[in-house]
């Protein structure tokens, strides 16, 4: 995890919580940024690594970074694109 250096406004924990919920959780976080910012969002391997970061691009957010936390979750980057 130490070769990442995005820096990251705020983070968001999904690992709880299974899908759709996981991208429903996602979206609200990201609505509380500001364009250009970066949300930073812990999720499981699985449905949640497919299919949030598919969501979200679908929705004009850009993917920064997929990271393999090695332990059946992932670090997900995104950074908001405006409306």
């Amino acid at each position: 995890m130490a070769d990442v250096n995005i820096a990251v406004d705020e983070k968001v924990d999904i690992t709880d919580v299974v899908c759709p919920v996981t991208f429903v959780k996602t979206k609200v976080a990201l609505e509380e940024l500001d364009d250009g910012q970066i949300l930073q969002v812990h999720l499981n391997d699985g449905e949640p690594v497919q299919n949030v970061p598919r969501s979200v691009k679908d929705e004009g957010h850009q993917i920064l970074k997929l990271q393999d936390n090695e332990d059946g979750t992932y670090e997900l980057y995104i950074k908001k694109v405006g409306d």
